[in-house]
């Protein structure tokens, strides 16, 4: 078979598996610059070439609040997807909320988004798990799809001091690794005022 119809093939095939209604923030801001040097724990990490504007998408609490990520201006926000039926996921709650409570004194949150349509069982998984007291937003509709694919769990999206897209990994990360907090507090003093 002709590799230039294989290739063909694949893209068509790979655009029907895409949402449709899944979108990527495609307009650009401001060019981010020199990007900061990663340790090898980073690797997989993208910082991108230009922050992306993204369009404000309402979430809920687990009080069943209205909440956005408009109200962390000025803070760089690591938005973590997680499921409950990812086993992934579990490994990085813990070193999710490592990282939010070495940081919340600073300019660097961190907001765990659960994708689970059934989110009236997402707190029962968490008492199951010993992690009762990790504070994660709702998203059973999958609304963060109108910023980023929720297409791939865990994933982690970084967004800069006014809201705009900065950088994402997709996949697991061990976010203890000792150089992952130098790294992010050097993400925090490029990003955070932005």
């Amino acid at each position: 078979m002709n590799k230039t119809y294989l290739l063909s093939g694949l893209l068509v095939l790979s655009s029907l598996l895409i949402p449709a209604h899944a979108q990527v923030a495609s307009t650009k801001v401001y060019d981010t610059g020199k990007a900061i040097e990663k340790p090898l724990i980073m690797s997989r990490f993208i910082e991108m070439q230009s922050a992306r504007s993204v369009p404000e998408v309402m979430f809920t609490d687990t009080k069943g609040e209205q909440i956005s990520l408009k109200q962390y201006k000025g803070k760089l926000v690591l938005v973590n997807l997680w499921a409950t039926w990812c086993a992934p996921c579990i490994k990085e709650i813990p070193q999710m909320e490592n990282i939010r409570q070495v940081n919340k004194d600073k300019n660097l949150v961190v907001v765990p988004i659960s994708i689970d349509e059934e989110s009236d069982k997402v707190q029962a998984f968490l008492d199951r798990h010993d992690l009762g007291h990790y504070q994660t937003w709702l998203d059973p509709k999958k609304t963060i799809d109108q910023i980023m694919p929720a297409d791939v769990v865990p994933a982690t999206y970084v967004f800069d001091g006014s809201g705009n897209l900065v950088g994402f990994l997709r996949g697991y990360l061990d976010w203890g690794d000792k150089e992952v907090q130098p790294y992010l507090e050097k993400l925090t003093a490029k990003y955070a005022q932005r």
